[in-house]
């Protein structure tokens, strides 16, 4: 996911997710975001005002100095994964996230505990409220409380699922063996459940030291960066080893796959690239504009 601040990482989601409109669903990134922070916090006029022009400055430094990178992280994917992906290129791949994630994190850190400043009490009871609906959804969307045989027959589906968005229609014999390849994986969303939950209180708790703000901005950079710190000695192992079971199972799927769903595959990457270079590009005379912009500042 680290995934409780909407104000920095609902965008990342945009891109992570998988959206198949980036060009579409990107530029109203403002109205995505600005939407999501209200359900948490319910903001009032003025710090909707305050949010949108913050926000507005982190998208354009996302989009016109983030997104040519992306493109080029995703351009170096694909030449990784031609030839057949190996296990330090999964590796790769997943750390390329955590990276841009960081830098997210890193740039509107300062923006964010501003706006955190202003929270009254109750729309922190509003979060709890949010919070309470979120977990609420986790338990019914991954079966908590199940059999783990039907917990384990979700996961599967799921799984599916997202293998056929980027390569089209298994065959019934590629999803037999995908679900061989995953169930040695041991279920772990009631460790994720539990985990989550205690990075909600860790964040409602850091939120009460929030008018203190040259203390509370580096907290709360902290609390976004190390999101694994505290997890209990049982969640973190399991953690390392799913991760390094799911690289196999990943690099498995890979060899399962026709030509045709690798290159299936490869083509959604390489419009992504296109995508976030196409939406990096300025408007015509918007350059110029910043730059008599900044001249003016200078005189100051």
């Amino acid at each position: 996911m680290h995934r409780y601040l909407i104000i920095l990482l609902a965008l990342l989601a945009i891109l992570i997710a998988g959206c198949s409109a980036l060009r579409v669903g990107y530029p109203q990134a403002d109205v995505i975001l600005g939407w999501r922070a209200n359900t948490y916090f319910d903001l009032d006029a003025d710090q909707r005002r305050d949010f949108s022009a913050r926000m507005d400055r982190l998208l354009a430094w996302h989009r016109y100095e983030q997104l040519p990178e992306y493109s080029a992280f995703l351009t170096d994917a694909i030449g990784k994964a031609e030839p057949g992906l190996k296990h330090d290129d999964v590796a790769w791949f997943m750390e390329g996230f955590n990276s841009r994630y960081r830098t997210i994190v890193n740039r509107g850190a300062a923006d964010a505990a501003e706006i955190l400043a202003t929270l009254t009490p109750s729309q922190i009871a509003n979060l709890q409220k949010q919070f309470e609906k979120d977990n609420r959804k986790f338990v019914s969307d991954y079966d908590l409380g199940e059999s783990a045989d039907k917990r384990k027959r979700g996961r599967l589906k799921r799984i599916i699922n997202q293998i056929e968005d980027w390569t089209g229609n298994l065959t019934k014999e590629q999803e037999q063996k995908v679900a061989a390849l995953l169930d040695p994986i041991p279920l772990i969303e009631q460790l994720r459940h539990q985990d989550r939950m205690r990075r909600q209180h860790e964040f409602v708790a850091l939120l009460k030291t929030r008018r203190a703000l040259p203390d509370f901005q580096p907290r709360l950079q902290q609390w976004l960066l190390e999101w694994e710190h505290g997890r209990t000695a049982e969640y973190a192992r399991l953690s390392d080893e799913i991760m390094e079971r799911r690289i196999q199972f990943f690099i498995g799927v890979e060899k399962l796959l026709t030509r045709e769903q690798r290159l299936h595959a490869l083509a959604r990457l390489q419009k992504f690239a296109d995508d976030c270079m196409a939406l990096s590009v300025r408007p015509p005379g918007r350059a110029a504009h910043e730059e008599a912009g900044t001249a003016i500042l200078a005189l100051f």
